[in-house]
C-alpha cells in the first residue's frame, strides 16, 4: 500500500515564548491544542508579535485563575518563571488590544475541546434542565418545612433525623 507523507514547516516564537516556556498551564492545556484552536478559528498570527496569539490565550486562561488581578499583574506572574530570558513587559493597553484581536472564538473552541463530549441532543435533559450526576456529594440544606416534606413516591432518601431529633441542617444526598 502506497503512503504519502506531507510535512510542513511551522514558525513558532523562539526564546521566551517557545513551546513549554509558559509554565504549568502548558501541562494542562498543551500548546499544540492552543495552536490547533487558533488555526481552526483563523486567529493564528501572521507575524511573530511581542504578544503572540498563543501567549494571549494563556494570558486569558491565567487571568481566570487570578481574577482579582489586572492584566499587568497576571503577566508578571506568568513571566516570573522566565528568569534569564529577555521577557517583554507589555503595557496594559497592548494586552487589551491583543485580547480584542484574538476575540472570543479561540477560547470558546478551547472550552469545547477541554470539556469533553457534550450530551446527546434530547437525552440528558429533564424538564428542560441538564441532568448531571455527581457521585458521593452531600450538601446540607436548611431545616425548612419544604426540605423536610416527604419526597415524591419512588425517590429513596435517607432521613435527616438523628436519634429521633431533627437537625438544623438536613443532609441532601
Amino acid at each position: 500500500m502506497d503512503q504519502s507523507v506531507i510535512t510542513r514547516a511551522v514558525t513558532v516564537a523562539g526564546g521566551r515564548f517557545a513551546p513549554g516556556h509558559l509554565g504549568e498551564l502548558t501541562q494542562q492545556v498543551p500548546f499544540e491544542m492552543v495552536d490547533a484552536v487558533l488555526e481552526e478559528t483563523c486567529r493564528a498570527q501572521r507575524r511573530v508579535r511581542v504578544l503572540p496569539a498563543r501567549v494571549v490565550v494563556y494570558l486569558l486562561l491565567a487571568g481566570c485563575l487570578f481574577a482579582e488581578l489586572g492584566y499587568g499583574q497576571v503577566w508578571d506572574r506568568m513571566a516570573a518563571g522566565l528568569d534569564g530570558l529577555d521577557a517583554a513587559a507589555p503595557t496594559a493597553s497592548a494586552m487589551t488590544q491583543a485580547r480584542r484581536r484574538l476575540g472570543p472564538g479561540p477560547l470558546r473552541e478551547l472550552f469545547f475541546l477541554l470539556r469533553g463530549p457534550g450530551p446527546a441532543p434530547g437525552r440528558a435533559r429533564w424538564r428542560g434542565l441538564l441532568a448531571v450526576a455527581i457521585d458521593g456529594t452531600i450538601m446540607t440544606v436548611a431545616d425548612s418545612d419544604a426540605n423536610l416534606a416527604p419526597p415524591p413516591s419512588g425517590i429513596a432518601v435517607r432521613a435527616g433525623h438523628r436519634a429521633g431529633r431533627r437537625t438544623h441542617y438536613q443532609p441532601a444526598r
